[in-house]
């Protein structure tokens, strides 16, 4: 029988899968590494894109920021209008309303009483006069209190003129208010 040496032949199949599986190897470790490459150039990429929106982003707030302040100081300044159109109106409907009530002051004045000094805070007037006597002062406060532009008419002091006894003249000072209401359709 004859004898078959098959070992360099297993040998050299042996050999053949080694290179085949080193070849294998490589490819895999070419394609790991273009795989990788790719992954890294598009994570790259999207990185980019997005530090890119992000600018865009804080760019984009920066202006609205400063519209945001545009905005505020504005509605200050409109509040800074509508105080100072508030104040004008209210100036507006009080000149008319002094001179209405000065005239109302005037009308209410019976004979025989006079003022020597009228004055006016905010709702509040201080009346100072000399009337013939308390009964004259008494007619003054039921026309004021008759007034549809004042109210409340309250009398602080009723004193002999200083230096003339025989006299009956009297010396009073009183406040009135002025009235809410009274712009309403009050009569003259």
């Amino acid at each position: 029988m004859a004898r078959i040496n098959l070992l360099p032949w297993r040998e050299w199949l042996r050999e053949k899968r080694r290179k085949r599986y080193i070849g294998m190897l490589v490819a895999l470790l070419v394609v790991t590494a273009a795989g990788l490459f790719v992954l890294d150039h598009f994570v790259d990429r999207a990185v980019e894109r997005q530090l890119a929106r992000n600018d865009l982003i804080r760019s984009a707030m920066v202006q609205l920021d400063g519209r945001a302040q545009q905005i505020d100081q504005l509605k200050v300044r409109r509040e800074q209008l509508l105080e100072r159109m508030q104040t004008i109106e209210t100036l507006q409907g009080n000149r008319s309303g002094s001179s209405i009530v000065l005239d109302q002051l005037a009308r209410s004045l019976p004979e025989g009483v006079y003022f020597t000094d009228v004055k006016m805070a905010e709702r509040t007037i201080a009346i100072t006069g000399v009337a013939q006597s308390t009964a004259r002062v008494a007619e003054l406060m039921r026309n004021l209190d008759a007034s549809h532009w004042l109210e409340a008419p309250t009398l602080i002091e009723v004193r002999a003129e200083d230096g003339q006894d025989a006299s009956p003249a009297r010396l009073f000072h009183m406040t009135v208010l002025q009235s809410q209401n009274g712009h309403d359709g009050g009569q003259f």
